[in-house]
């Protein structure tokens, strides 16, 4: 009989995509193929994230067996259209349910929301060990965003996903402490024991002088570098889960300030909505571009001084921002626009690495940025916490490091861990 693989990563994206949530696993396999572990990953056919063109279906790549499948991939802009995805996807995995025979543990991810239920299919038929990680909490998060109802059919069937998930799973990994208070006082058959906090993170790129001096030569960020005393940025995701109307009021508060810029780099639904405020109320003082990644994200987080995250009210727990650990890294101050419940608020407040207010709270994030503005000084203080919080808690090799560990352990590999 053929010896079972360690483990298969099971997510709609993955390498070469450039999001989060293509990069995030990708790296995690990455550091357990160096930990000795053999490893597959079973994934969407790269289409919307992805700058490489074709790619095969199948190919190994840093020691990463890859085998990617091909779905319905409609636009991402309505509810429909990734409800169509999601089911999609999980239909394409679920009808290649034995080839989860030949591996020992199943990493899957909560994104689409129903595809954790494929392995827990497998570990019945095959006794796969499964380890779920949950970026976000559904059905709640479709609550908050009105994007499903609580009496729905998807509600309910999410609803009954859950309760197999949760009583089946080997391990479930969080993001945050806060997501892990949630889910075990909003969950049935989850014990404390058999859950892991690990972060997200960011690859460390050391800002310096000379990079800084390259950025301000790309048209792209230049003239708003020039002319500013202060560039505050928003980069990343700009969709249901995160909230805008606060932003909105300290643009606008700052329309005749020359000194006061805001770049907006991303997607998501609310980047529409930006753009069009913008044109409408013509705010000069406001840059918006598509989705940066490569030098360009990297230059982009060099002329910044200031970042922003938010999310929307009620989802503080339900998940988190993953660009916080890309601003961390650069050593900036960060506003976040979040509960203060939340890691990243407690890390901000705590270390004095930037402000955290509620999500309306115009006065407060008016209050900061005049603050920055003012005390160049200040700037670079939180700057330079803000980069020590992020060396001790949310590198990428500290944050890898805990997930072989933990796989370590429910492979029983490692008993002390």
């Amino acid at each position: 009989m053929k010896e079972k693989k360690d483990v298969l990563f099971l997510c709609q994206y993955f390498y070469p995509e450039y999001v989060s949530s293509a990069t995030l696993p990708y790296d995690t396999a990455k550091a357990l193929v160096k930990a000795g572990f053999s490893v597959s990953a079973l994934c969407g056919y790269p289409s919307e994230y992805n700058k490489e063109g074709e790619v095969p279906m199948e190919e190994v790549h840093e020691g990463v067996k890859i085998k990617r499948l091909k779905y319905l991939q409609l636009k991402r802009s309505n509810f429909l259209g990734r409800l169509i995805n999601y089911f999609s996807f999980t239909v394409s995995v679920a009808s290649r349910i034995l080839f989860f025979k030949g591996y020992k543990s199943i990493i899957v991810y909560s994104n689409p929301p129903i595809l954790p239920f494929v392995p827990i299919i497998a570990k019945k038929l095959f006794r796969s060990k499964v380890v779920f990680v949950s970026y976000d909490v559904y059905p709640e998060m479709g609550y908050i965003t009105k994007s499903i109802s609580k009496n729905g059919f998807i509600s309910k069937m999410m609803k009954k996903m859950n309760k197999s998930i949760f009583k089946n799973i080997d391990r479930l990994v969080v993001i945050s402490y806060e997501m892990k208070n949630y889910l075990i006082n909003n969950r049935d058959n989850l014990s404390e024991d058999r859950v892991s906090v690990i972060p997200n993170w960011y690859a460390d790129k050391i800002i310096d002088n000379m990079m800084v001096e390259r950025s301000l030569r790309n048209p792209l960020f230049s003239e708003i570098k020039l002319k500013s005393e202060i560039v505050i940025s928003y980069f990343g995701n700009l969709g249901i889960c995160q909230d805008i109307s606060t932003i909105l009021e300290a643009i606008r508060h700052y329309s005749n300030d020359s000194r006061v810029n805001f770049v907006f780099a991303g997607h998501g639904i609310k980047f529409e909505y930006l753009k069009k405020i913008v044109n409408e109320e013509d705010l000069k003082h406001v840059r918006i571009y598509d989705f940066l990644h490569g030098q360009d994200f990297q230059d982009a987080l060099n002329i910044s001084d200031v970042f922003l995250v938010s999310l929307a009210e009620g989802v503080t727990g339900l998940g988190v921002p993953s660009k916080t650990y890309s601003y961390m890294m650069a050593g900036k101050p960060i506003i976040a626009i979040m509960g203060d419940e939340s890691d990243i608020s407690i890390d901000l407040n705590d270390r004095i690495a930037g402000y955290s207010m509620k999500v309306g709270d115009k006065d407060k994030i008016i209050e900061a940025i005049t603050e920055l503005r003012d005390n160049p000084g200040k700037r670079k203080t939180m700057g330079q916490n803000c980069r020590k919080v992020f060396e001790e808690k949310y590198t990428e090799e500290i944050c890898t490091n805990q997930y072989v560990d933990m796989i370590k352990n429910v492979l029983g590999e490692n008993k002390n861990v």
